[in-house]
C-alpha cells in the first residue's frame, strides 16, 4: 500500500510564493514520473508539472514561475510556486506513475492553494 500526502498549501497574496510537498509512505515503489495536478472550483483537473528521472515538464502558464523537484532519499517531491496569481487558486494533487502511460497509479488527497488579489 502506498500513500501520497500533500502539504504546504495555504492562503497567499498575489505575487507571493508557496512550496508544496508530496510525501510517499508505505510500500516502496519504483516510479516513472511524479506529477502535480490542480483543480479549481467548477473546472476540470489539469496537469501542472511533472518530473521523471531525466526531465521536467510544465503547463505553459506556470513555466518560469513553478519548479518541480525531488529528494529521492526522503521520498519527497516538491512544487515551488513563485509569482502566484489568483488564477493559480485550486486544490493541488500529486500523482505517481509507476510506468509510462495515460494513467496514474497513486494520488494524494490534495492541498488547497488560495491566491488573493
Amino acid at each position: 500500500q502506498v500513500q501520497l500526502v500533500e502539504s504546504g498549501g495555504g492562503l497567499v497574496q498575489a505575487g507571493g510564493s508557496l512550496r508544496l510537498s508530496c510525501a510517499a509512505s508505505g510500500q516502496t515503489f519504483s516510479w516513472y514520473s511524479i506529477n502535480w495536478f490542480r483543480q479549481a472550483p467548477g473546472k476540470e483537473r489539469e496537469f501542472v508539472a511533472g518530473i521523471t528521472w531525466s526531465s521536467t515538464n510544465y503547463k505553459p502558464s506556470v513555466k518560469g514561475r513553478f519548479t518541480i523537484s525531488r529528494d529521492n532519499a526522503k521520498r519527497m517531491w516538491y512544487l515551488q510556486m513563485n509569482s502566484l496569481k489568483p488564477e493559480d487558486t485550486a486544490v493541488y494533487y500529486c500523482a505517481a506513475q509507476r510506468v509510462i502511460g495515460p494513467s496514474y497509479d497513486y494520488w494524494g488527497q490534495g492541498t488547497q492553494v488560495t491566491v488573493s488579489s
